[in-house]
């Protein structure tokens, strides 16, 4: 503990360096009340904690929005560049592949120069490229465009999450989790309901430029919130050094990149082709759902699901762990299977659904949290928006192949039987993982190792 004052001041978190050393008992003992109190002060919130976390979880929301927009309007695209849905099919795969791309390099930015600078220049950068997709006057342009969106998308989940999880007061570190990644699906959701409000008011291409009064309020965040305590500790004196670190932590990155490849086929295997397989229910055409088609009023009902249920779980790995909470939440989808694959009503149906999204992002809405507090110190900005990306990209034939298992067992038993092996999967990664709840990201202790110091005498004097 005494060590971290030290480096803070060093590093100009606290304004002068002290000559003296602080290796000697009674100097420890003079500061240990002063280094105690920056410990604890990093570790409740520095002041203005509120607007970091706020300019990480909003990002992630736009960076969905922008993302999802393109998902929507494939039959507007397809007319305005006349060409097959294949072509548009094609740019939001260009966008993903683009992802990891985006993290590592963002990443080392935020590792080497902080998190606030590269954090507002990765939205500022996104958000352009988005306005720019809305302008393309032809296929190429909005290809190359959609192309560069991925940079960015891949880019701003790592910087805004380590930012986030570093600002925040440890204690919260699992609601505010749940909030970050409940922002992905919140930006599905806007992005549906603004489909049904602004595009048939303003025109489809709207939806390109609504973002940037959001993007200019989280540069406004970001400017105004402090840099992270734990990077200006931390942080690695060059971009070799950075790299260096990740391939000297192989063994955690490899675990991670497998929970990742799994636990993003169980998110992109439960959304992606639902609305798709809905369709195909024939006792569902003409039926009305808040208003709206089915098609589109059950998505809404189970996004909101998947909000509620990522707060929910992030909150309750606080208290029981990461790993438990990930594994009552794909518990909650296992149960959810029957009614959510074979369904033979409206209600049924909307139950099935809104379970097993709530699981999902649940066991998702952990992700931030755990991440962070598995990666290297010096890397935080990278490490875990890599791992998370990689795996986005490693799980990307799951659709492909839950469409050949759809051509040969019809929808039902294909969704069912292929999410039901990635949940059996995930929990073994789980159960047999590691965890680090708790962990300080300024001392790398855990709570309990904290507690259990602080109550030992000999640790003081």
């Amino acid at each position: 503990m005494l060590s971290v004052i030290r480096q803070l001041v060093c590093s100009g978190y606290i304004a002068e360096c002290p000559t003296q050393s602080l290796t000697g008992r009674e100097t420890a003992f003079m500061h240990f009340e002063e280094t105690e109190a920056v410990a604890a002060s990093s570790e409740t919130g520095a002041p203005g904690w509120k607007f970091a976390v706020a300019a990480g979880i909003l990002g992630w929301v736009l960076d969905a929005f922008d993302f999802f927009v393109v998902v929507f309007l494939i039959s507007e695209l397809m007319g305005k560049f006349h060409v097959g849905k294949s072509a548009i099919v094609w740019s939001m795969t260009l966008t993903l592949a683009m992802r990891p791309i985006g993290a590592l390099f963002f990443g080392a930015l935020a590792d080497r120069f902080g998190r606030k600078k590269p954090l507002i220049a990765c939205v500022l950068y996104f958000s352009t490229v988005t306005v720019l997709s809305g302008l393309a006057p032809t296929y190429w342009v909005f290809l190359a465009m959609r192309l560069l969106y991925g940079l960015g998308m891949g880019g701003y989940w790592g910087i805004g999450a380590s930012y986030a999880m570093e600002s925040a007061p440890q204690h919260r570190r699992g609601v505010l989790s749940g909030l970050m990644q409940g922002g992905y699906p919140f930006g599905y959701l806007m992005a549906a309901i603004g489909m049904q409000t602004i595009a048939p008011r303003f025109g489809w291409q709207t939806m390109f430029f609504v973002g940037v009064v959001v993007t200019l309020v989280i540069v406004v965040l970001a400017a105004v919130a402090p840099e992270s305590a734990a990077w200006r500790l931390h942080r690695t004196p060059s971009l070799g050094k950075i790299f260096g670190t990740l391939f000297q932590h192989l063994g955690v990155f490899g675990y991670l990149l497998l929970l990742m490849t799994a636990i993003t086929c169980l998110s992109h295997g439960t959304q992606d082709l639902y609305p798709d397989f809905l369709k195909t229910l024939p006792w569902m055409n003409g039926i009305s759902v808040l208003g709206m088609k089915a098609t589109f009023g059950i998505p809404v009902i189970y996004n909101v699901g998947a909000i509620i249920g990522a707060v929910v779980v992030g909150e309750m790995s606080e208290r029981i762990g990461r790993r438990y909470a990930v594994m009552a939440a794909l518990g909650v989808c296992l149960l959810a299977m029957p009614m959510w694959a074979f369904g033979s009503s409206v209600l049924a149906i909307v139950v099935g659904s809104y379970l097993m999204q709530s699981g999902v992002q649940g066991a998702f809405g952990v992700i931030p949290a755990h991440l962070n507090e598995l990666a290297p110190d010096a890397i935080r900005g990278l490490f875990p928006g890599f791992v998370y990306q990689l795996g986005v990209l490693f799980a990307s034939p799951v659709l492909p192949l839950q469409n050949l298992l759809r051509s040969r067992f019809g929808y039902p038993w294909a969704l069912c039987s292929f999410e039901t092996l990635v949940i059996v999967s995930l929990l073994l990664i789980f159960w047999f993982g590691p965890e680090k709840r708790g962990r300080s990201f300024l001392t790398g202790q855990r709570t309990d190792e904290i507690a259990a110091k602080n109550s030992d005498p000999a640790t003081v004097a």
